[in-house]
C-alpha cells in the first residue's frame, strides 16, 4: 500500500461515518524504520509521526526537522519515568500516560520547563495483565486525577487484544471518553482504522501499511 491510499481510505471512511473532511489525524507510525523510508514518506509532505521509544526518536527527529521544518512526533509506547524530560522536549503528543506516578513526573517536569505535550490516557480496554494502561473502571478517577495535576488530557488510547473484535474496545473507549468529556480518541491500526473512525477516532496509528515490513525487531 501507499500513503496516498491509506489516506484515501481515511478520507473514504470519514464520509461514511459522517465526519468532516480531515477530522482524523493520520499517524505513520516510523518506529525501527530506516530513515530512507521515513523521508521518503516525509518527501510526499506528511508531518506527523509516532514512535516507540525516546531513544530511538531521539536519534532521529532532531536531524530530520533540520531539513523539513516543523514535524509533530507523537509518543505511542510506553514512557518510562526517567526519559520523561526528553520525550517532552521532543514530542508534541505522548499516547501512554498510564499511571500516576508518570502523571506526577509528566506535572513535576512540565512546570520546569514551562511546556507540556499534549497527552492521552491509554486504557486496557481488554483488561490484559501483559499490558499497559489503566482499568477501565479506573479510567474516570485517573482522568479527575490527571486535571487536578493541570495536566493538557486532549483524550484516551487503547490497543485492543489481538484475538477480539476492535470495534467493542473502540465503542468501549469512546464511551468513557465522552461521559469525561474528552473529545480525543487515539485508536485503530492499519488493519482496523475504519471501524475506529466510524466509533470515533481522531487519530489512527498506521506503520507497515505505510513504509513496509519492519527491516529490524522493535
Amino acid at each position: 500500500m501507499s500513503l496516498s491510499e491509506i489516506k484515501r481510505q481515511i478520507a473514504d471512511a470519514e464520509a461514511q461515518a459522517d465526519r468532516a473532511p480531515g477530522s482524523v489525524t493520520l499517524i505513520a507510525v516510523s518506529k525501527v524504520q530506516p530513515n530512507e523510508r521515513v523521508a521518503a514518506v516525509l518527501d510526499q509532505g506528511h508531518r506527523v509521526f509516532g514512535e516507540n521509544r525516546v531513544q530511538e526518536a531521539a536519534g532521529k527527529w532532531p536531524d530530520f526537522r533540520e531539513t523539513y521544518g516543523d514535524i509533530d512526533v507523537h509518543l505511542i509506547g510506553p514512557l518510562q519515568s526517567n526519559k520523561v524530560r526528553q520525550a517532552m522536549e521532543l514530542c508534541q503528543a505522548i499516547h501512554a500516560v498510564d499511571r500516576p506516578k508518570l502523571a506526577k513526573t509528566i506535572a513535576r517536569v512540565a512546570q520546569e520547563i514551562g511546556q507540556c505535550p499534549d497527552l492521552f490516557i491509554q486504557v486496557n480496554t481488554g483488561e490484559e495483565d501483559q499490558k499497559a494502561g489503566v482499568l477501565p473502571t479506573e479510567a474516570d478517577a485517573f482522568v479527575a486525577e490527571c486535571r487536578a495535576l493541570d495536566l493538557p488530557v486532549q483524550g484516551l488510547m487503547c490497543i485492543p487484544p489481538i484475538d477480539e473484535e476492535p470495534s467493542l474496545h473502540f465503542a468501549l473507549l469512546a464511551k468513557i471518553a465522552a461521559r469525561n468529556g474528552l473529545s480525543g480518541l487515539s485508536m485503530g491500526m492499519s488493519s482496523d482504522f475504519a471501524s475506529a473512525i466510524a466509533l470515533g477516532a481522531t487519530h489512527v496509528r498506521v506503520g507497515s501499511a505505510i513504509f513496509g515490513a519492519r527491516t529490524t525487531q522493535g
